[in-house]
C-alpha cells in the first residue's frame, strides 16, 4: 500500500523483503501520488518485475510525470470508483477522494478486516509517543494545512465513510487509529464544515512589541 520518501527507500525494500520472506508482492497500491508517497514505487517494481502497479487514471500521468524513466503503461492496473480488487481471502474497494490533498486521491477499503487505508485523511504531523497524546492539536494542524480549503470535497468523502464499516485507520501520516474511530470521525466532520469544536470568542491579533498583545488580552 503505497510507498515512502525516496530518502528511506532502502530501509523500506529491507523491511518489506524480510516480511514477504520469499515471497513476491502482486500489487503495488499507489493512493497518492505525492512524492513522499510514491518516489519508492519504481525501486520496488524494478525489484519484482512481475509486480502490478494499481492506480487511478488520474494518477498515471503524474507518476509518468515524476519517474519519466519508467514505463508504467507496460505494468499499469486502472481501478475505478467502486471497483474491487481480489486479493485471495482479501478483498479492496476502490473510492475516489479527489482534493483529498491532491485530485487524483483515492482510499481503499480492505472488507475482510474492515481496514480503511486512507491516504492523507485522517492523517497528524508527527506521531504518538504514548497514549496519551493528544491527536486531535497536530491532525488538527495538519488537516488544515493539507485540506483546509478543500471542506466540501472532504464532506464527500465522509459520505462515503458512512456505508462502510470500519474497525480500523491507517493514514499515510501518522499513527494508525483502531479505537474510538467516532471522535476522528467527528472532527474530521466538524472541520470540513467550518464548524467550532467548542463554543467562544476568537480574538487575533499581531504585535510587535506586545502591547496589541496586552490589549487583545
Amino acid at each position: 500500500m503505497d510507498s515512502v520518501d525516496c530518502r528511506k527507500t532502502a530501509e523500506w525494500l529491507n523491511n518489506l523483503e524480510q516480511t514477504l520472506n520469499g515471497k513476491t508482492p502482486d500489487y503495488l497500491v499507489i493512493l497518492h501520488c505525492e512524492p513522499d508517497h510514491s518516489s519508492s514505487a519504481v525501486e520496488l517494481l524494478n525489484k519484482y518485475p512481475n509486480c502490478k502497479l494499481v492506480t487511478s487514471a488520474k494518477a498515471l500521468p503524474l507518476l509518468k510525470q515524476f519517474y519519466n524513466h519508467f514505463d508504467f503503461d507496460s505494468r499499469f492496473l486502472e481501478v475505478k470508483e467502486n471497483e474491487v480488487l481480489s486479493l485471495g481471502k482479501h478483498t479492496l474497494t476502490f473510492l475516489s477522494a479527489p482534493m483529498d490533498h491532491w485530485p487524483e486521491v483515492m482510499v481503499a477499503y480492505e472488507n475482510s478486516e474492515q481496514i480503511l487505508f486512507s491516504a492523507d485523511a485522517f492523517g497528524k504531523f508527527g506521531a504518538l509517543v504514548n497514549e496519551t497524546d493528544d491527536w486531535a492539536c497536530e491532525a488538527r494542524r495538519y488537516y488544515f494545512n493539507i485540506c483546509g480549503k478543500y471542506g466540501v470535497q472532504v464532506q464527500n468523502l465522509i459520505k462515503k465513510l458512512t456505508n462502510l464499516n470500519i474497525q480500523t485507520i491507517c493514514p499515510l501520516h501518522g499513527p494508525i487509529l483502531k479505537e474510538n474511530l467516532d471522535y476522528y470521525l467527528n472532527l474530521y466532520n466538524i472541520w470540513s464544515k467550518y464548524e467550532a469544536e467548542t463554543k467562544g470568542v476568537f480574538i487575533a491579533h499581531a504585535t510587535l512589541h506586545g502591547n496589541t498583545a496586552k490589549a487583545a488580552e
